[in-house]
C-alpha cells in the first residue's frame, strides 16, 4: 500500500529533510506541497519532484491520505485544524502551538475528526536515547536523582526571531526536545519550571540563551540550556545532550556524537558530518506506517506536543516574573 503524503509549507528548516524522506521511503508518495510563499512552493515542488499546489486547500481536497505541517510555529493551528476537518491524518513539526488555547484547539480538532495529530519529536528515535532509556528504567545506575539536559544551537535567523511567529526565541525553539525526552526518559511529567533568559548573544528583540530548571512530580529535578549560543562558525548546527544522575552511577548521552570532522578549503569551513541513523527517517517511517494502518509505538502524540510545548510557555512567564511556575495547563 502506498500512503499519499502532502507538505504544508516549508518555511521551517527540517521541511526539506522530510520531503527528502518520503521521497526515499518505499511506501510512500509525496504529493504535493503547498505554501502561503508561491514561489517557495514552486522552487520545493521542483526540487523534490512533485506538485506545487495552489492552496492549502487545494492540497487537502487531493487524494493526500496524511500531511506534514512545518510552517511558522503561530500557523500550526490553523493548519493543523484545517488538515483535521479534511480527514487528514497530521504530523506537525515542534512546537505544537505557540498559545495553549491553539494546542487545545488542535487537539480537539483531531479528535473530532477522528484522525491522528502527531508531534516531530525524531530525537525520540535515537538508538543512543533508546539506550539510555532501557538503562535507567532498568536500575543500572539506581535511584534517579537529577538530569542535565542541552539543546544548543545557531541562531536559524529568518523569522525564527519574530516572536509573533515564533512564539519566542531559544527557549521556545531549543526547549520542547528535550523537555519530551525527559518525560519519556523518566515516565514523570514536568510540574513546575524556573527560567532565565538573556538577548546577549544577538542583542534582538527575542531570547537567544535560556537555561531552565525543571521539577519532576516524583521530586526529582533537570537543568536544560536551550540556547543559538553556537557561532555561525560552529562545525555543526549544534546538539541535544542529556545525563541522568543515579543513587549508583551516571549516565551521559551526546545524541549526534557519530560524526566525522570535514575540513573544507571550499567555504573555508569545518564541519561536523554525522554519519549515524537518520532519526528523521526513523520518525518518518513509523508515520508513514500508522497511516497504513498500524499502532503507534515511538510517535509523539499531539499530548506530549502540548506538554512539552507548555513547558516552554511556562518558561516565557517564569522568566517575565522571576520565579519558579508550575506548568500551565491553560
Amino acid at each position: 500500500m502506498t500512503v499519499k503524503v502532502g507538505i504544508m509549507s516549508f518555511a521551517h528548516l527540517h521541511a526539506d529533510s522530510y520531503a527528502l524522506c518520503l521521497k526515499q521511503h518505499p511506501q510512500a508518495e509525496l504529493v504535493g506541497i503547498a505554501d502561503h510563499d508561491a514561489t517557495r512552493a514552486k522552487a520545493k515542488a521542483h526540487q523534490f519532484e512533485t506538485q506545487a499546489f495552489s492552496s492549502y486547500e487545494a492540497l487537502l481536497a487531493s487524494d493526500v491520505q496524511a500531511v506534514i505541517i512545518c510552517s511558522e510555529n503561530a500557523k500550526h493551528a490553523q493548519m493543523a485544524q484545517m488538515a483535521a476537518a479534511a480527514g487528514k491524518h497530521i504530523l506537525c513539526e515542534k512546537p505544537l502551538m505557540t498559545r495553549l488555547e491553539d494546542g487545545k484547539a488542535m487537539l480537539a480538532a483531531a479528535q473530532g475528526a477522528g484522525v491522528h495529530l502527531f508531534t516531530a519529536f525524531p530525537c525520540r528515535f535515537s538508538p543512543v536515547f533508546q539506550q539510555m532509556r532501557q538503562m535507567v528504567q532498568a536500575g543500572v545506575i539506581g535511584e534517579l536523582l537529577a538530569l542535565r539536559g542541552t539543546n544548543r544551537g545557531s541562531n536559524p535567523g529568518g523569522w525564527f526571531n519574530d516572536p509573533e511567529l515564533a512564539g519566542g526565541g531559544a527557549m521556545m525553539d531549543h526547549t520542547v526536545h528535550v523537555a519530551d525526552l525527559i518525560r519519556v526518559l523518566t515516565g514523570q511529567e514536568i510540574v513546575e519550571v524556573y527560567a532565565e533568559t538573556g538577548n546577549n548573544m544577538f542583542h534582538g528583540r527575542y531570547d537567544d540563551t535560556a537555561m531552565l530548571t525543571l521539577t519532576l512530580e516524583n521530586g526529582v529535578f533537570a537543568t536544560l540550556d536551550s540556547s543559538w549560543s553556537r557561532p555561525k562558525t560552529f562545525p555543526t548546527w549544534g546538539d541535544v545532550t542529556l545525563a541522568a544522575v543515579g543513587t549508583r552511577g551516571i549516565i551521559e548521552m551526546d545524541m549526534f556524537a557519530q560524526h566525522l570532522v570535514h575540513y573544507d578549503d571550499r567555504v573555508d569551513r569545518i564541519r561536523q558530518a554525522f554519519w549515524g541513523d537518520n532519526i528523521d527517517y526513523l520518525m518518518i517511517d513509523e508515520f508513514v506506517r500508522v497511516v497504513a494502518g498500524e499502532p503507534p509505538r515511538t510517535l509523539a502524540t499531539g499530548e506530549d506536543g502540548y506538554r512539552a510545548a507548555a513547558v516552554a510557555i511556562t518558561g516565557y512567564e517564569s522568566a517575565r516574573f522571576h520565579m519558579p511556575l508550575s506548568i500551565l495547563s491553560g
